[in-house]
């Protein structure tokens, strides 16, 4: 049996995940914007290079931490998992949550510096009722979608491929382009570019992305069975068991 990676690799991972997707939506947000003069067209090259890096990301770094990437994800996954004893537990969630929020601002600044953007609060304000109300909508089914895959045994390429899809799709039938997700909400406050979001709008933000997870377990829940409780004991014990 392969033992799990430490703590403190999976914290990295996680932090190195959400930086690299935060750079990849700032930089691509940054390039689109010295590319194109056209709004739809710089948002459809934003899009799409999320799409890919966030695929990517998930296929690297899936075997080492899970690939969250988002502290709700995160908190979804603590929750859900306790009855099973599959999910993350309170002091792993603490780290994982840290590592995503550090690796998000790291990011944001990252993708700054690459484009040699002088690092700077956001001043675009997003908050409108329907903004939030697509933050709700894109977070709920990013958590359905994560929650249901895993829970029916689908393959890390199925999931890495199918949230990829997912998000890049969100980014257009959603009113607030999907942020989903509160490290990268955080990041992005420190970039005054396209993709920035200005302080006064992360809280209700943050907001609408917390009642969004809830949505999205509690339909998960009602969708999908239960996955079996994970049998501490090792392979060669089980193996044993079995020619007894």
């Amino acid at each position: 049996m392969t033992a799990r990676p430490t703590l403190a690799r999976r914290a990295l991972s996680e932090s190195l995940g959400t930086g690299l997707l935060v750079t990849t939506v700032v930089g691509s947000g940054i390039a689109a914007q010295r590319l194109s003069t056209d709004v739809g067209l710089r948002l459809l090259e934003n899009s799409t290079a999320t799409v890919f890096g966030l695929a990517v990301l998930i296929l690297l770094l899936g075997p080492v931490s899970g690939a969250h990437f988002n502290p709700v994800v995160s908190a979804t996954d603590a929750l859900l998992g306790r009855r099973t004893g599959t999910g993350l537990p309170a002091r792993d969630l603490v780290v994982y949550m840290a590592a995503q929020v550090v690796g998000g601002i790291g990011g944001a600044v990252l993708a700054n510096l690459m484009f040699q953007v002088p690092t700077a609060i956001a001043t675009t304000e997003r908050v409108t009722a329907g903004t939030l109300l697509g933050e709700v909508v894109a977070t709920a089914g990013l958590g359905l979608l994560i929650t249901g895959l895993t829970r029916a045994g689908q393959a890390l390429p199925v999931i890495a491929a199918a949230v990829g899809a997912y998000i890049g799709a969100a980014y257009w039938f959603t009113s607030s382009t999907s942020f989903a997700n509160p490290a990268v909400t955080i990041g992005r406050v420190f970039t005054d570019t396209f993709a920035g979001i200005a302080p006064v709008s992360v809280l209700p933000f943050l907001a609408a992305q917390i009642v969004g997870a809830a949505v999205g377990a509690a339909a998960a829940v009602l969708l999908f069975a239960t996955p079996a409780p994970v049998d501490s004991r090792s392979a060669a014990d089980l193996s044993k068991e079995s020619l007894a």
